[in-house]
């Protein structure tokens, strides 16, 4: 789900399609980039840092790093001695409590599922009508009437 990792900036088009699809946001690197300076602006920037090491533990095939990299994400974004602790229903967190013995790359599956919700639900509205997003738009709008 990463593009390139090189740092751009984002064309108006890109800008403007964002607003209409959080699935595209979240495919874009600048997206989530941009998306992520939001969250911390709220104190939530553990919802995005889960997802994107979810979607980093379902990409590797060897097993000792999966083991490794399981373990670690329990340990920073589902204990809930974890000051980065995301909010996961009761169901779910036993889900990943009973992989733990065997874990696997597609363990945390439906708590990512359910954390990508929250953000497209809860945090993305809030992102389009905030600062952040608002006068990068602006911005661009601008430089494009320049050119």
């Amino acid at each position: 789900m990463y593009l390139s990792s090189k740092k751009r900036h984002p064309t108006l088009d890109e800008l403007v399609s964002w607003a209409r699809s959080f699935e595209q946001m979240m495919r874009s690197v600048e997206g989530r980039n941009i998306f992520r300076e939001f969250l911390r602006s709220e104190y939530s920037e553990e919802n995005l840092l889960f997802w994107m090491a979810c979607e980093e533990l379902k990409r590797e095939s060897n097993p000792t790093t999966i083991e490794e990299k399981a373990r670690i994400i329990y340990e920073d974004y589902v204990s809930i001695l974890s000051p980065k602790e995301v909010s996961l229903d009761s169901r779910v967190r036993e889900g990943i409590n009973q992989s733990l013995a065997e874990p696997h790359r597609l363990m945390y599956e439906d708590a990512q599922l359910q954390i990508y919700t929250l953000m497209h639900r809860d945090s993305f509205p809030r992102f389009l009508n905030s600062s952040v997003y608002r006068d990068l738009l602006e911005s661009k709008r601008r430089s494009c009437l320049d050119t």
